[in-house]
């Protein structure tokens, strides 16, 4: 992904972007730009997101690179984020939880680094039940 979105594809810029913003595995790592990518941010684009500011900017960054269509505007792509991050989400892999909440309150299966659990018993009650016991490690979510 990060070597479509580096040869300008805007959709890897975009996909690239909303992974590191919702803190998907290795997404953070596969798109850091560093200090060499000169972006830019305001205080006023910083505030209100939940995110380290390393990670904003280079967000930032992959959302201008995949802007130069001129049809989005990479603050309103951010914003998105933003407003989606805050509305939350059902993220736990176990079948039948209804808990809602942001990405980042959610336990990662510390073997995977892929599936989320509300908390520990439903990651036991998973893994007991075969669901994700059989598919932890193959990145089949």
């Amino acid at each position: 992904m990060r070597s479509a979105a580096e040869n300008g594809r805007a959709d890897a810029c975009f996909h690239l972007a909303a992974h590191m913003y919702g803190d998907q595995p290795y997404a953070r790592e596969v798109g850091h730009v560093g200090e060499a990518a000169g972006v830019a941010t305001s205080a006023g684009v910083m505030e209100g997101h939940d995110i380290p500011p390393d990670v904003l900017t280079g967000v930032l960054h992959w959302l201008r690179k995949g802007c130069i269509d001129g049809q989005h505007n990479p603050l309103d792509l951010l914003n998105g984020f933003r407003m989606q991050s805050l509305e939350g989400n059902a993220y736990c892999l176990n079948d039948g939880c209804e808990v809602v909440g942001q990405l980042k309150d959610f336990k990662v299966c510390p073997q995977c680094k892929t599936a989320r659990y509300c908390g520990d018993a439903c990651q036991k009650q998973d893994w007991t039940a075969g669901g994700h016991k059989e598919k932890c490690g193959t990145f089949q979510y």
